[in-house]
């Protein structure tokens, strides 16, 4: 880069100009160091300057333009506590921005209008030009003496500090502090500035010096010879050219006023809020200084007061002339016909100087938007004069086309009408013979079908018949083989177990036997006998156990497979041999067979499986135990090896021994070699086991994919089955058409059974439904199927009409409200009877749920008042209770189960039941009505656990709508609480502050606490005459309490109205109310209820107590309020006011405290917080509902009227 020997020469040495010649002195220490600081800095400004002119070329800046838009980011002024030479520079850049602003705000504008003559008050602002004169006046002020300190190499900053005192002593910007001899005070424009002047003077030196310009101008570098160009400034006699860094900063601000003087400046004032750099705070004080300070109010007085639209007369009169034409062509005076046509605009508080005029804000928007609106109307009187003569020509043109189309229409219409009856006439006559030919045909067609399927029936119950015998016999023979065949399996399994267990056994005791030889006898004959005969045995023993499992798997699966074959076939040959009508007969048999081949197929895959895992850990088992004697073998060895190192450095004589001991170490090999072949043999056993272990898998395979087979045999017994009740639906179709037709209608109407639409008719009309195919269209078959199978389908169309007519009957029970009977709901007792007495909690098919359900719906969503709501409240908790109380799942058996004889459907039982009530009456389930210990739990099917789920779904509605309707009436009454203080202050205060004025306001502000005290009471009458539950009411009411407590404190944290001290008194009055109201209505009732508002108590008794100053943060969040957080503390005291004593908030010091104690949790998303949410939940499960109900005795409920004359209800009176 630069030579390193010319680099030495001008850092340590100087080299001083003379008439004689060149003197070069060497520097000392000191000054070689103030040499190289020097080069730093001067390498440091060129390089700053090459990036600035980078920056401004590769933004795009252009030097010739003559217009320039630019943005003067100033950082603002710095007030630290050491403020040096950099803090000094800065103030006197941010005073000379102030007066730039001062001088176009204030004085300018103020000049114009002064010019312009026009009716203007001047406005007093606040000038900085001393502080300016002070910093910056030759030849006394602050930069020239310390430019005039700098150049004396002696001077120190004591003496510059003296002589700033001694200069500015008398000035009323300039002070000097107590405790300090440097340092100085200045009053700048946004306060005052204390500086320390102890680097002033060398950071304000700047020393040029020409042997460092000529070597980097020398480098070899391009960039760095380019950063420094030849100088043509003339060789003074020294090298050191003193530069004043103050100087150049006060030129380069001059520079940039003056460019600040060419444009046309727009000021965006920056105010910091606080000091603490924290979101949501304001110091008030310190914000209004700073606008005081940066004349932003004297800004605003001038803006809102001044004129900032300003035209001269002829562009006015050129752009808004048009409002006024004739008006203003007239006028030849400029400025009267302004005023004029102002006039006659309306406009006001407008100025008219010599040249311009002069409008307030928003004057000219209005003008521009009537100046639009005219322009618009004048477009649309050409616009509509245009489209006229479009519309009439277009017009002419279509009226002479239309009148040339209708003639010619006329004439179409005309022959085609008479075309049109012709051909009616004709397909009159062609329809006649159509028709009857059509009903002959399907005359013909049904009399045909009715007889063909006649003959089917009857070839089908033939066949059933025949095909039940068949099955019965087959089933005998199945049931044989499988019980011989269980009992042999039964047997080898227990002979290969006991044979397993014996070897088993046997090896153990080998194993110990050698074990035992081995610790016991130590010599090599003793060993090699043991080992021999444990060899041999081991062999013998694994052979024998290989083998026995081999021929026991094969055994097994040999057996499973053929089994799974024989099922095969045998199904195979039923569904080949079986047709359409056996095969939907023998549905349920073959399921059940097929049922049964795959539970005993999967019981004796698991048994195999097990002992075959069984048999896996009992040869790893052999083989760790393997393990563990080569390890404690090892183990001998090396002891065996220590003893023999031991005997060997003891004595040489010991000979004899050491042979022993080596004829037992190659003892101990040869036994580890037998112990690894052994190993090796277990493993062989392993992998042996693993082979078989997949054959198992395999055939276990081939029988999942026999299963597989059974089961799409069984879907295909099933749409086959599916098929056929589509055929038989669209013979009754067929058939009921016949009767329709045939002249034997009348006979035939009496004889055709009912069409049901509910499942359950479907299933009871299933067994009758071959009968009804038995009738013809004769009176003779009539007869002798009336008398054969008339009982059965009479009793299943009675029971079906009697079950519709006794839920249309319930459920129009249930739409009334029959009230309460001892205290008990009656609708949600008679609905439980019901569905106890016919049997619907064990029904897999039932509609007598959804009607329950729908009814339920319905009756909720049209009465939706708090009464009905409590009433339906108290009628599902007490149905969801002796449900939960008397229903278990299907599956669990805690009594006998009960069956029933004949049919299994709902409709079959109820049938019973109608027509024997006492008998279901006295015993069973339906038996009796009274005590818990009397009833027995019923096992719940799929349908009624649903209907517990969807009772339990209504039950959590109605109570979240209760609880919606109590918020909705109580959420207006609370906001009205939190304001009441403010609106009655305002009152009295536009009134007098008579007695009669007082009473009045303070009658006001209790009846809101009166009205929701009124509303609570109203609801816990309500729910008291409705017998609701009170572990509900309990929950209800505490949910409305913290919802009070929710919106109360919520109002106190977010108005600051609302946190004063008159308001905290006015809350606390009426928590003292609320607090009475849940005395009066007991625990049982409001239970925790006072707890819920522990918020709102805590932060009104902080808001009442008196000298909160005294109080310290412990005494306040451990005494006070230890449930509210630092966050929600700290709110309520910024927000605090006292509008009644005058007293202040916290001390400064507990300020300081919450705040340090919010930067600590400030990562803790959660903490920031300071707001409570409202509690929406459930608060309940239905167990615990269960558990807080007492117990509903069934037995003392009356029956409504509207039941006790219907027979089928009977049952409800007997039991009561």
């Amino acid at each position: 880069m630069c030579d390193a020997k010319q680099l030495q020469d001008t850092l340590c040495t100087r080299i001083i100009m003379t008439r004689e010649g060149n003197i070069t002195k060497s520097l000392d220490p000191s000054s070689a160091t103030i040499n190289r600081d020097a080069l730093a800095k001067t390498v440091y400004s060129r390089l700053f300057d090459w990036l600035v002119d980078k920056i401004n070329k590769s933004v795009g800046q252009d030097s010739d333009s003559r217009t320039l838009i630019g943005v003067l980011d100033i950082y603002g002024f710095e007030s630290f506590k050491n403020n040096s030479f950099e803090q000094f520079c800065i103030n006197l850049a941010n005073e000379k921005l102030q007066q730039h602003f001062n001088q176009h705000v204030f004085k300018m504008e103020q000049e114009e209008y002064s010019k312009e003559e026009i009716n203007w008050s001047y406005i007093e602002f606040i000038d900085n030009q001393d502080v300016l004169d002070l910093i910056e006046r030759k030849p006394v002020g602050i930069i020239s003496l310390l430019d005039e300190a700098c150049m004396f190499p002696r001077s120190t900053h004591e003496t510059f500090a003296t002589k700033l005192f001694q200069s500015f002593k008398n000035h009323s910007r300039f002070k000097k502090p107590k405790l300090s001899l440097t340092d100085f005070t200045i009053s700048h424009y946004a306060g005052e500035v204390t500086y320390q002047a102890n680097l002033f003077l060398e950071k304000n030196r700047d020393y040029s010096i020409v042997e460092h310009h000529s070597l980097l101008s020398s480098s070899k570098c391009p960039f760095v010879a380019g950063l420094f160009p030849p100088s043509l400034e003339d060789t003074s006699k020294s090298s050191y050219k003193f530069s004043s860094v103050a100087t150049r900063f006060k030129q380069q601000l001059q520079a940039l006023m003056e460019t600040l003087s060419l444009t046309e400046p727009h000021y965006i004032r920056c105010v910091k809020p606080n000091s603490g750099n924290r979101p949501g705070n304001f110091e008030n004080l310190s914000v209004l200084h700073q606008l005081r300070c940066g004349g932003v109010l004297e800004a605003v007085r001038i803006s809102c007061a001044g004129y900032p639209t300003r035209r001269t007369y002829d562009e006015f009169l050129d752009r808004f002339g048009l409002l006024a034409p004739k008006f203003v062509g007239t006028q030849n005076n400029e400025k009267a016909a302004t005023e004029e046509l102002l006039q006659r605009l309306n406009l006001s508080n407008y100025q008219l100087g010599k040249t311009k005029v002069f409008l307030r804000a928003g004057q000219m928007a209005e003008m521009d938007a009537r100046r639009a609106e005219a322009l618009n109307n004048a477009a649309k009187v050409i616009q509509r004069q245009f489209r006229t003569f479009i519309a009439r020509k277009e017009f002419n043109r279509k009226r002479r086309a239309a009148l040339k189309i209708q003639c010619y229409w006329r004439g179409w219409l005309a022959r085609k009408l008479y075309k049109v009856m012709r051909r009616e006439a004709a397909s009159v006559i062609i329809q006649k013979y159509i028709r009857r030919w059509l009903s002959q045909k399907v005359y013909i067609h049904l009399r045909f079908a009715v007889n063909t399927i006649q003959a089917g029936i009857r070839a089908y119950f033939v066949r059933r018949e025949y095909q039940l015998k068949r099955q019965t016999l087959a089933a005998l023979k199945i049931q044989k083989n499988w019980r011989m065949w269980k009992a042999r399996s039964y047997f080898l399994h227990l002979r290969v177990a006991t044979i397993s267990f014996q070897c088993a056994w046997r090896c153990r005791l080998a194993r110990k036997e050698l074990h035992r030889l081995k610790l016991a006898e130590r010599e090599t004959g003793a060993l090699r006998e043991a080992k021999n005969k444990l060899e041999k045995r081991c062999e013998e023993l694994t052979w024998r156990l290989q083998l026995e499992k081999r021929l026991r798997i094969l055994q097994k699966l040999e057996a499973l497979s053929r089994q799974a074959q024989g099922c095969y076939n045998n199904i195979l040959i039923k569904s080949s041999t079986c047709d359409l009508g056996e095969m939907v007969l023998g549905g349920e048999d073959n399921s059940s067979l097929f049922t049964t081949t795959q539970a005993d197929a999967e019981e004796s895959k698991s048994l195999e499986i097990r002992k075959l895992q069984n048999a896996l850990e009992e040869m790893q088992l052999e083989s760790d135990a393997a393990k563990a004697l080569a390890l404690k073998e090892k183990e001998a060895n090396l002891v065996l090896r220590n003893k023999l190192e031991v005997a060997t450095n003891q004595s040489s004589a010991l000979e004899e021994s050491y042979v022993k001991i080596q004829d037992l170490t190659r003892e101990n090999q040869s036994l580890k070699i037998s112990v690894e072949s052994l190993e090796k043999k277990v493993a062989d056993t392993h992998r042996e086991l693993v082979i078989s272990q997949n054959e198992t898998d395999e055939r276990l395979r081939k029988v999942k994919e026999v299963e597989s087979n059974i089961a799409q045999l069984q879907e295909t017994v099933h749409r086959l089955e599916e098929k056929l009740s589509n055929l038989e639906s669209e013979n009754q179709v067929l058939r009921q058409q016949a009767l329709v037709v045939s002249p034997t209608n009348g006979l035939t109407n009496h004889a055709t059974p009912m069409i049901l639409q509910t499942p359950e008719a479907q299933q009871v009309s299933q067994g009758s439904q071959h009968s009804m195919f038995d009738s013809s269209i004769d009176s003779q078959i009539i007869k002798v199927r009336s008398n054969s199978l008339s009982d059965t389908k009479l009793q299943s169309r009675f029971s079906i009409e009697r079950q519709q007519e006794n839920q249309r009957a319930l459920v129009k029970c249930v739409i009334q409200d029959v009230g309460f009977s001892n205290d008990k709901p009656v609708a949600a007792c008679i609905i439980y009877k019901c569905l106890l007495q016919w049997h619907a909690f064990e029904a897999e098919i039932t509609p007598v749920f959804d009607h329950i359900i729908q009814t339920i719906g319905l009756i909720i969503e049209e009465k939706d008042d708090n009464d009905a709501l409590s009433y339906w409240l108290s009628n599902t908790s007490t149905l969801i209770f002796l449900l939960q109380r008397n229903l278990k799942p299907s599956g669990v058996s805690t009594t006998p189960q009960r069956r029933y004889p004949g049919s299994v459907t709902l409709i079959g039982r109820m049938t019973q039941g109608f027509k024997s009530p006492s008998n279901h009456g006295s015993s069973g389930t339906g038996g009796t009505f009274g005590a818990h210990e009397g009833i027995q739990q019923v096992e719940a099917k799929y349908p009624a656990i649903l209907f517990k789920q969807q009772v339990t779904t209504y039950l959590e509605k109605i109570y979240g709508i209760l609880r919606e309707n109590v918020k909705k009436d109580i959420g207006p009454l609370l906001s009205l609480c939190i304001q009441a203080p403010r609106m009655s202050r305002a009152s009295m205060s536009k009134g007098s502050r008579s007695p009669n004025m007082i009473g009045a306001t303070q009658q006001v502000l209790s009846s809101h606490w009166h009205s929701i005290i009124k509303i609570l009471n109203s609801l816990l009458s309500k729910l008291r005459a409705n017998h609701v539950p009170p572990l509900l009411v309990c929950k209800l009411f505490t949910q409305v309490f913290s919802f009070i407590n929710v919106q109360l404190f919520n109002s106190l944290l977010l108005r600051r109205e609302c946190c004063s001290f008159s308001n905290g008194e006015y809350i606390k009055s009426g928590l003292a109310e609320l607090e009475q109201w849940i005395c009066e209505a007991s625990e049982q009732y409001a239970g925790t209820s006072w707890d819920e508002l522990r918020y709102i108590r805590q932060a009104v008794g902080f808001l009442v107590i008196h000298q909160k100053a005294k109080k310290t943060l412990d005494e306040i969040m451990q005494d006070i309020c230890p449930v509210l957080t630092v966050q929600q503390l700290y709110r309520i005291s910024t927000m605090y006011w006292d509008d009644k004593y005058g007293t202040q908030s916290v001390s400064r010091e507990v300020f300081a405290s919450m705040k340090m104690m919010m930067t600590r949790s400030s990562q803790n998303a959660s903490a920031n917080t300071f707001l409570l949410d409202d509690d929406t939940s459930i608060p309940f499960s239905v167990d615990e509902l269960t558990k807080g109900m007492s117990d509903v005795d069934l037995s003392d409920v009356e029956t409504p009227p509207l039941l006790r004359d219907i027979s089928a209800f009977h049952f409800l009176q007997e039991n009561t």
